[in-house]
């Protein structure tokens, strides 16, 4: 059976130390982008490498301008690597926050050569707009919303029973008496920004401007925005504003995956193969309760190991199997070079 490949990309929150280092180690379509990235940061480039690959627990990782460029490198790095290993680009590209950067990136709407400004001008609009956080809660936004205390806002849609709220400290942590109060499970992000909440309106000017010096271009390949939950148009693309704007305005994940589960994008289709990207496989936890996976017509495959430790290469090794087993168009020698890559 013919299955469209989406590859899943995780913003802040599913940061966690030495995300995807078995690959970095012993992969190299995976190693060779994320080096290209990270020496075009700089100085900057060896810190994050450091910090990266520094043993579980890491605090600094909760620091936005850590998390942020390394999430970032490492969802492109695997785009890279599964393209140049499985011989096909995704057919379709979907990131959650900075997640949607790094789709960006993978579908040419900015060049490898650019991403690390583009990041650089993230890490500045941020600079000392600390002071927030992230909460995620088990309920869905209806419920959420009438409990909210002024200054705490929606920020993230990541499923049905799935919200995440961001805003100033003092208003989340009122917020999350009220939640639990109400029977809620609340759990605080690892994130020290308010993230797609009006707390950071300011920094999305700041952002728009840099943005405005980076050429930007039309997708190359299909990205669904999780800004908007459709497809991501040529007019957005271009503009700086559409990405800046992202920072101050909430993630529409679940609506945007859940319209490719249902097939409502472009009309019903063939079933979907679904590429984990997230260290903690937190991008296909809601998908699993879709009717598209649970009848088999879609199945999840994780790229990394997940939360538990364990083999990146050999995880990596099984997605491609599944990849294999629904491109039959897969070169023979691209599935023996790919082999020899997860084993080393």
């Amino acid at each position: 059976m013919s299955r469209r490949t989406v590859l899943l990309l995780p913003g802040q929150g599913a940061q966690r130390e030495r995300m995807a280092a078995g690959l970095y180690e012993a992969v190299p379509e995976f190693a060779a982008p994320m080096d290209s990235f990270l020496a075009a940061l700089g100085p900057e480039g060896a810190r994050l490498r450091e910090e990266w690959l520094r043993p579980a627990p890491n605090p600094s990782l909760d620091d936005a301008l850590v998390s942020q460029p390394l999430l970032f490198g490492v969802g492109y790095a695997l785009g890279r690597c599964v393209t140049a290993l499985s011989g096909h680009a995704p057919d379709v590209l979907l990131g959650h926050s900075v997640g949607e950067l790094a789709a960006a990136a993978l579908a040419g709407v900015f060049s490898p050569e650019d991403a690390a400004q583009v990041m650089a001008a993230r890490r500045t609009a941020l600079a000392g707009r600390t002071g927030g956080g992230m909460l995620a809660v088990g309920a869905a936004v209806a419920d959420v919303e009438p409990l909210l205390t002024p200054g705490a806002a929606v920020a993230a849609v990541n499923g049905p029973r799935q919200t995440v709220l961001a805003g100033p400290s003092d208003a989340l942590a009122r917020t999350s008496e009220r939640l639990a109060a109400a029977g809620m499970v609340v759990r605080a992000l690892r994130s020290g920004h308010a993230f797609h909440s009006p707390s950071l309106a300011g920094a999305a000017e700041a952002y728009a401007r840099a943005l405005s010096h980076v050429p930007l271009r039309a997708p190359e390949g299909a990205l669904l925005s999780t800004r908007t939950a459709r497809w991501l148009r040529e007019e957005e693309a271009t503009d700086p504003a559409f990405w800046a704007g992202q920072l101050a305005l909430p993630v529409l994940y679940w609506p945007a995956l859940r319209a490719l589960l249902d097939g409502t994008p472009d009309g019903p289709g063939t079933g979907l193969v679904l590429l984990d990207a997230s260290a903690d496989r937190s991008l296909t936890a809601p998908a699993r309760r879709h009717p598209s996976v649970r009848s088999g017509a879609s199945v999840v495959v994780p790229l990394l190991a997940g939360p538990a430790g364990g083999d990146d290469p050999g995880t990596l090794g099984e997605a491609l199997d599944v990849l294999a087993s629904h491109r039959v168009r897969t070169p023979p020698h691209v599935r023996t070079r790919a082999a020899q890559a997860t084993a080393s």
